[in-house]
């Protein structure tokens, strides 16, 4: 007597359980990375040779961890996801710690990197980052989240990224900064500074007056 044929499942594979590594149109398995990664500016640059004109891009991008690292990438390849990758192999060859206090910076800086001058000043918890596209995504990528930003030169966005790194670097430690003040570290935070300030400010007017 012939044996029984054995019942298909669905799709037809037998009593095998059914196979799901069929990745859909928006699926993606790849693990993801640890850095924020963000990209300034893609720029178009054309080659004149022989045949005509050869097309490549350039990207300028900032990766960091979140949490006091940072780097500046800059790639350059015939294709915007190519050049993106290298930018981003060459940021994170160029990280560097970012000194903090809390949420913000640790005193007043003044970067500047050719024509591009950024001033980066501290500010209290919940201010958030107040700053334009290119120095938010350096300080963002770098956990700086209480800040406040101007720019004085340039509006490139080469030259503004740059220039907010060389403010950054240029940065000291908040322990060697209270050394030198004369304070606690517990003292260095933006709304103590700022009340300090305004209490000197209250005692020296009634002097003023009377002078």
């Amino acid at each position: 007597m012939a044996a029984a044929p054995a019942r298909r499942g669905p799709g037809g594979q037998g009593n095998r359980p059914p196979r799901d590594d069929r990745g859909g149109p928006g699926r993606d398995d790849s693990p993801k990375s640890q850095f924020e990664e963000r990209v300034v500016a893609i720029n178009r640059v054309a080659k004149v040779v022989k045949g005509g004109r050869r097309f490549s891009f350039t990207a300028l991008v900032v990766v960091g961890d979140g949490n006091g690292k940072v780097g500046v990438g800059y790639g350059k390849a015939r294709e915007v996801p190519s050049a993106i990758q290298k930018g981003v192999e060459v940021a994170k060859k160029s990280f560097f710690a970012v000194p903090m206090i809390g949420t913000t910076i640790p005193h007043e800086v003044v970067g500047q990197d050719g024509a591009g001058r950024v001033l980066l000043k501290p500010a209290s918890p919940g201010t958030g980052v107040i700053a334009g596209g290119p120095v938010r995504a350096v300080l963002e990528a770098a956990g700086v989240t209480d800040v406040l930003s101007k720019s004085l030169g340039s509006s490139n966005p080469i030259n503004i990224v740059h220039a907010t790194v060389a403010g950054l670097k240029t940065l000291q430690r908040p322990d060697e900064l209270a050394q030198r003040r004369g304070l606690d570290l517990a003292e260095m935070s933006p709304t103590t500074v700022a009340r300090m300030k305004a209490a000197a400010a209250v005692k020296a007017a009634p002097k003023e007056a009377s002078a």
